[in-house]
């Protein structure tokens, strides 16, 4: 049996234990965290190969190369993750609670309705992959008639897509700043996973030369900075606004577990922040690891209490991991 026949089955054995071991809503919970995280490194690459791709002599004279071919296979994921969310529109009934709950207006029995709902989310998967294969590889020379629309259309695909599979798990928290949040979580994630898959550039030489590994933690820590600004707005919102829902929303991730990730998450963003101030490629690589833990955590963090009130992590979060992890093994196109 080949490789990815023995990872598939092993995926789908996992996927098996997942559902003994959690049920059918608590499964389908720790599987749509779990494919979030899958997500986040296709969809949160896109932007930054879109952006690079407009800058892409500068890129290459700072030595992005490497980095801007790993990002450009995260890319190559959206497509794997796109078919591996289809269980996850089958569980649908289990997971949001508008579909038992009675319309409050026409719009909304039209809007939160399951069919539509897998609609939109099917349109908002093609849109990704659509922009996933047009940026798959260079374009001869950078245009912003492709790479601003591009921008923009990913701006509202985020932000339509995180509202509708993440926002309305829990409606308490009403925040516009959701979307974004997550879509800065993704993009963060995924520079971090380029990070620890692409090959180490040569040494920098010549007077204007950079330190190593100078290149990859600069924009790493603006990503992280500006995640740790927007979950701090929001934070403040919610506690200088005192509503009880969304303060219900916070105490449903807090314990123990919501506040140790916390504390890890501020300490690795100032360790980050400090550490562009003495930069060398064993350090960006331990900081881009804690990154891309701390991120995969969040989408736990976000979907989890949404099921059970409370942010833990229990071994169907695992296995579900797990699953997506041979699954998307097996999916994948091996390059030729």
């Amino acid at each position: 049996m080949r490789r990815p026949a023995l990872l598939g089955l092993a995926g789908l054995v996992l996927l098996a234990v997942c559902l003994i071991a959690g049920g059918w809503r608590g499964a389908a919970a720790s599987y749509l965290a779990a494919w979030l995280v899958l997500l986040a490194l296709p969809v949160g690459a896109l932007p930054v190969v879109i952006v690079a791709e407009r800058f892409g002599k500068r890129v290459r004279e700072r030595g992005g190369v490497e980095m801007l071919a790993g990002l450009r296979r995260l890319t190559a994921l959206m497509p794997v993750a796109a078919v591996l969310a289809l269980p996850l529109l089958a569980a649908a009934p289990l997971l949001y609670p508008w579909v038992s709950a009675p319309a409050r207006t026409p719009l909304a029995a039209l809007w939160f309705t399951v069919p539509f709902f897998a609609a939109r989310v099917i349109v908002y998967l093609a849109a990704w992959t659509w922009l996933a294969l047009r940026f798959a590889k260079p374009f001869d020379a950078p245009g912003e008639g492709r790479t601003v629309p591009a921008v923009g259309l990913h701006a509202v695909i985020g932000t339509l897509f995180v509202t509708d599979v993440v926002a309305s798990l829990d409606p308490r928290l009403d925040s516009t700043l959701l979307g974004l949040l997550v879509m800065t979580a993704w993009s963060g994630l995924a520079f971090a996973a380029a990070i620890l898959l692409a090959w180490e550039e040569p040494e920098p030489v010549g007077r204007g030369r950079t330190a190593p590994g100078r290149g990859r933690l600069v924009p790493l820590v603006v990503l992280l900075a500006l995640w740790a600004y927007l979950h701090f707005v929001q934070f403040l919102i919610v506690w200088s606004a005192n509503l009880p829902p969304e303060v219900a929303w916070y105490f449903a991730r807090g314990g123990w577990v919501g506040r140790a990730l916390a504390i890890v998450a501020g300490a690795v963003v100032v360790l980050a922040g400090l550490a562009t101030l003495r930069p060398g490629r064993p350090t960006t690589r331990i900081l881009a690891g804690a990154a891309l833990a701390i991120h995969a955590l969040e989408m736990f963090w976000l979907v989890t209490p949404a099921v059970r009130d409370r942010f833990v992590l229990r071994p169907s979060d695992v296995l579900a991991a797990g699953a997506l992890a041979g699954l998307a093994a097996a999916l994948r196109r091996r390059p030729a």
